[in-house]
């Protein structure tokens, strides 16, 4: 068995391809506020950090707006927006590896778990995973230091023993404040140089497998 027991896995941007049906619903909400038309660049940054936290930070919305914002996402994602993604290649056949040798697989997002859980269910992952992370609906904002923190907890891990793996800052940086090692999933949505920080990095979901 490799060093880590424990791996503790983003989704959006690391099991799954799930940008389009994000940057439409984005898209959706913001053609409530006849914002119509915005550059897939400015969409790209909603798929990692928390809904509430993009719409203040990209688009100055108030913490109000935001909240009403989030409210319309929600009309939309779940009927048009949440199935609309892919596994990325040879991600279903890495987990099943790491899993199938013994590891504690932990997912990690910052996606509302009563989403995250059925999402896993629908591309039949979910009993791969021994325990499900994420904010609740009623839950603003995402920090992912705290879920880490909040996954170490609950599954009694140490430290040592885990590693976190995501393709955003938010994933990278809440690894390292927590003081576990980190990947960084350079296919993802995140920016290379924001990531670079990682104690490793992969190119594809089976380079994990030469890591853990």
């Amino acid at each position: 068995m490799g060093k880590y027991k424990n791996i503790l896995l983003d989704l959006d941007g690391t099991i799954l391809d799930s940008g389009s049906g994000i940057m439409k619903s984005v898209q959706y909400v913001l053609d409530h506020f006849s914002m119509y038309h915005e550059p897939e660049e400015k969409l790209r940054k909603f798929i990692g950090p928390a809904l509430i936290d993009s719409f203040m930070n990209f688009y100055g919305f108030s913490k109000e707006k935001a909240e009403e914002a989030v409210e319309y996402f929600r009309d939309y994602y779940p009927e048009k927006g949440m199935f609309d993604a892919f596994i990325y290649p040879g991600m279903r056949e890495c987990i099943e590896k790491m899993a199938g040798d013994g590891k504690k697989l932990v997912l990690l997002t910052s996606k509302p778990i009563f989403f995250a859980s059925q999402i896993l269910q629908h591309f039949g992952l979910s009993d791969y995973f021994f325990m499900e992370i994420g904010p609740d609906l009623s839950e603003q904002s995402s920090d992912k230091t705290r879920l880490i923190e909040k996954a170490l907890r609950e599954g009694n891990f140490l430290k040592e023993d885990c590693l976190m793996v995501g393709d955003t800052k938010y994933d990278i940086l809440a690894a390292k404040d927590v003081g576990i090692d980190s990947v960084a999933a350079l296919y993802g949505y995140g920016e290379v140089e924001e990531i670079s920080i990682a104690k490793y990095s992969i190119e594809k979901p089976l380079d994990l497998l030469s890591i853990v």
